[in-house]
């Protein structure tokens, strides 16, 4: 089907409805109408939020909030400390050029505080009640317990809904996705922007982001296609409706890639992008590594040594986080499926040069979490000659039921595997306690538990 045949039916899609659109798309992406079903296909008000608000970055005194408009126009959104006080306001125009997705940009927040905010149009309220909120962290050095909710791989269905209900049910500062969050398969801007509005109108969702913080990165999926690298075409357009539709800190280095970070109380999280730049270039490190592991010597495609990976090595320095997560959507090791090309351990060079370098530079505290391969693992490498300490990597997948039984594949570091579906990690950081502790506990919809380790920051230095 030829491009302006595609962009017709889309279009058509559009006025008839959200029904239509789902069918189109699937028609469009060889894909079934089921996993779709569940999209509300209500129309929004005139001058109304069609999506959201989310809540996006956060820090002690910052804020960013996320929604998609149903009209062109500016919206305000204020702010106010519980009991009135401390008001912040900020105006954001929605345009078509942006899908009418809007990000506001608050400042001069009071640290450790609990803002409720409403979103105004020409004056009038339209969105803001009791659960519209957020809460600005103390200042980070100081003494607090962190829960992050990790996870990867959901669809719009009744089992990654269950999953969001628990998320919530937990208390999370913050939620942080590893990527196929949507599936989209496609990089077509039009395909990009529909999944992802179906995607956030799925209402569990909407209500777990509603007043904490949302992370993001992206994997294959959600990226433009399965198992794919940076050499995939129309990979800007995926990346331009991936920054319309989120609210993360930054985006990558100029206009490519969206690697970002934040820091919550005693954790830095590192969100790489595994995808932009993958397979682009030849990689430096390559000449100066050894030589990998047996398990990881067959040929692979060229690695990205870009300017997100100085970035990393800059920030992993400069970084006073007693804990460290460096995540991406694919897992670190080579252990997966038969056939599947895209994990570290197609990377080793560049993943060895980075281990190496956390040594050199006596950087503590890293831990690896990864996704993508719908199986909950956990893995401790022997590092301790390179690095100076055993790395642990945490790996969570799927948020849906698609478990992958053959993702079951042995790895002489493997401490556990699981298949369940429905899964998510929850990371608890404490540092009002000494030494600080890292506490990863895998859970299911249900709340039971998978799998739980703790280690604490002495043993994350160089011995």
């Amino acid at each position: 089907m030829n491009s302006t045949r595609k962009g017709f039916l889309i279009r058509a899609a559009a006025v008839a409805g959200a029904g239509l659109v789902r069918r189109v798309l699937a028609t469009l992406t060889g894909g079934s109408t089921a996993a779709y079903a569940a999209v509300p296909t209500a129309r929004p008000a005139p001058h109304s939020m069609t999506h959201g608000p989310f809540v996006g970055h956060v820090t002690s005194t910052t804020a960013m909030v996320w929604a998609r408009c149903s009209a062109p126009g500016s919206y305000g959104l204020t702010a106010r400390g519980i009991g009135g006080r401390d008001e912040v306001a900020a105006i954001a125009e929605a345009t078509p050029e942006t899908d009418m997705c809007v990000v506001w940009r608050l400042t001069g927040l009071r640290a450790g505080s609990t803002h409720r905010y409403e979103v105004t149009h020409e004056g009038q309220r339209i969105v803001g009640d009791e659960d519209t909120f957020f809460t600005t962290p103390s200042a980070q050095d100081a003494p607090s317990v962190t829960r992050l909710a990790i996870g990867s791989c959901a669809r719009e269905d009744a089992g990654s809904a269950r999953v969001w209900r628990r998320m919530a049910a937990v208390e999370p500062h913050a939620v942080v996705l590893l990527g196929d969050t949507p599936y989209i398969d496609s990089t077509v801007l039009e395909i990009q922007r529909t999944r992802y509005g179906e995607f956030a109108a799925v209402p569990e969702f909407a209500d777990l982001l509603r007043n904490r913080p949302l992370y993001a990165t992206w994997d294959d999926h959600d990226f433009g296609a399965n198992d794919t690298d940076g050499r995939l075409d129309g990979k800007e357009d995926a990346r331009r409706a991936f920054i319309e539709y989120h609210a993360n800190p930054s985006y990558g280095e100029g206009d490519e890639g969206v690697y970002t970070k934040f820091r919550r109380g005693g954790i830095e999280v590192f969100l790489l992008d595994t995808r932009y730049f993958a397979g682009t270039e030849a990689s430096p490190a390559a000449d100066a590594s050894a030589e990998a592991p047996a398990e990881e010597t067959r040929e692979a495609p060229p690695e990205p040594e870009g300017p997100t990976m100085e970035d990393l090595r800059r920030e992993l320095r400069a970084s006073t986080a007693p804990f460290k997560l460096l995540a991406s959507g694919m897992i670190w090791n080579a252990a997966v499926r038969p056939g599947k090309p895209d994990h570290w351990g197609s990377y080793p060079h560049e993943r060895d040069a980075l281990i190496r370098f956390i040594g050199e530079q006596d950087i503590s505290g890293v831990v690896l979490a990864g996704g993508d391969v719908h199986r909950t693992r956990v893995l401790r490498y022997e590092t301790t000659d390179i690095a100076g300490y055993s790395i642990t990597e945490l790996i969570t997948s799927p948020i849906h039921a698609g478990v992958i039984d053959t993702a079951n594949a042995p790895h002489p570091a493997l401490v556990h595997d699981s298949g369940e579906p429905n899964c998510f990690l929850l990371l608890t950081v404490d540092t009002t306690v000494a030494p600080p502790t890292l506490t990863a506990q895998f859970q299911n919809a249900a709340g039971r538990e998978l799998y739980s380790l703790t280690l604490n920051a002495e043993e994350l230095v160089a011995q």
